[in-house]
């Protein structure tokens, strides 16, 4: 009788154990053939046991080692491909920026956005927005010379703020926040406001603590029922002007006074060259051919800042096979722009902060093909060239007029940044001492 239970209850238990390891393999096998590779996932949790979730992208960049440029994850119950390295992400951006050109669905932001506006819209909605966007930035004068006095106005109040701190310690977050979003500002508006104005302030503090939320939860025809020009949308498509044109630009700026102190000799260049270049006038953008040098560095502040190290989230619109392997329609893709600007292919010194990056050996500023901060393909970032000009503007109008260093009490900065939705640098304080 105890050997019949005993016979029965082993039996159960194999039988038991067989079914669930049928179950693990049938989790990790999938419906998909020839699917990217990618590490072995847990029911229900997938990998996220093995995900560093505050810098998720630093461990994308290893698996990327041990997996290859196109490699998979699974969050949850939900698989995503990741791209790595820049031959790999310029192809499914650029030769496939159909099949690779959707807008990745991310619960968050679709909650925020209900696929209305232009960041995280998709299909008709996102052609049509983009379309508009494009059209009316153009005709606001993106990249000419009304909004280029439009930056040149705004850093002479930027540069009166710096001046009343007379050389003393400060944040200059709020501040740099106020001076790029006054340029979307008198784009949508027609005017600035003030750095002071209680409105103003409360809306900038919304704007970055709205980029902070994101980084932690990212696991006229209005009778027309047809139209994608009503209130809805074009409040999304304006939220998103503000948010993507504030905080990638003025976070930019941030590391950009940070690396300056962080490397005195590199600021002494740049000076050097400002003062040869333009002496005690205003620094345009046409400024930019004659100024290498200044040009370089703020390009490799934009690699080693890496800001959107994830990118935006890109979705396959079409089943698609790439380099080999088989990626169904809807599929989640990551193209990570980190390991695009880290790329060792392409950088000499990827891990250092390091202008030659963008010179020869004549002192001439050379592109580089792989200098993707503002992505590529179909979803670039629609403001590139307004954030371009803000900051070449920006950076060496403060630069001529100050020399930025630590406080007295600090002699030195760590680099490492604050993951979000963006990399930021960490809470420090700068101080702005007038060259003349």
């Amino acid at each position: 009788m105890d050997l019949g239970f005993s016979v029965a209850t082993y039996t159960v238990l194999a039988l038991s154990i067989l079914y669930i390891l049928n179950i693990l393999y049938q989790w990790n096998k999938g419906n998909v053939k020839n699917f990217p590779p990618g590490p072995w996932a847990l029911p229900l949790i997938g990998n996220l046991h093995i995900m560093d979730l505050k810098k998720p992208h630093f461990t994308y960049l290893e698996l990327a080692k041990k997996y290859g440029p196109i490699f998979s994850v699974q969050m949850g119950t939900n698989k995503i491909g990741v791209l790595a390295g820049y031959e790999t992400v310029k192809d499914a951006l650029v030769n496939y920026a159909e099949e690779f050109g959707g807008r990745g669905k991310t619960r968050i932001f679709q909650n925020i956005d209900k696929d209305f506006g232009l960041a995280h819209s998709r299909g008709e909605n996102w052609k049509v927005m983009r379309r508009f966007t494009l059209t009316t930035l153009r005709d606001f004068g993106m990249g000419k010379s009304p909004v280029e006095e439009s930056i040149i106005e705004e850093c002479s109040y930027l540069i009166k703020g710096f001046e009343s701190l007379k050389g003393k310690p400060f944040d200059n977050r709020m501040m740099l926040n106020a001076a790029v979003a006054n340029i979307i500002v008198s784009l949508l508006i027609g005017h600035r406001m003030d750095y002071e104005d209680e409105q103003f302030k409360r809306l900038l503090s919304l704007i970055s603590e709205n980029i902070k939320l994101l980084g932690s939860l990212m696991v006229g025809e209005a009778g027309n029922p047809h139209s994608y020009f009503h209130n809805e949308n074009l409040t999304r498509l304006v939220r998103n002007l503000f948010s993507a044109g504030m905080d990638t630009t003025s976070t930019t700026l941030r590391w950009a006074l940070l690396l300056m102190m962080k490397y005195p000799e590199i600021q002494g260049k740049v000076q050097q060259e400002i003062s040869k270049v333009v002496g005690l006038a205003q620094p345009t953008y046409s400024h930019r051919g004659q100024m290498p040098y200044t040009n370089a560095v703020i390009h490799e502040i934009q690699r080693f800042a890496d800001l959107i190290p994830l990118s935006v989230p890109h979705e396959t619109t079409r089943d698609v096979t790439f380099r080999g392997y088989f990626i169904p329609k809807e599929t989640y893709i990551i193209p990570l722009l980190s390991s695009v600007l880290r790329d060792k292919t392409q950088f000499e010194k990827p891990d250092e902060f390091y202008p030659n990056h963008f010179l020869d050996s004549h002192g001439h500023f050379v592109k580089k093909d792989a200098f993707m901060p503002f992505s590529a393909g179909r979803r670039v970032c629609a403001g590139e060239k307004l954030a371009r000009m803000e900051l070449f503007i920006f950076f060496s109008s403060l630069l001529q007029k100050f020399t930025f260093h630590f406080p007295p009490e600090i002699r030195d900065s760590d680099l490492m940044p604050v993951v979000g939705f963006t990399n930021t640098p960490k809470e420090h304080r700068i101080c702005a001492v007038p060259r003349f």
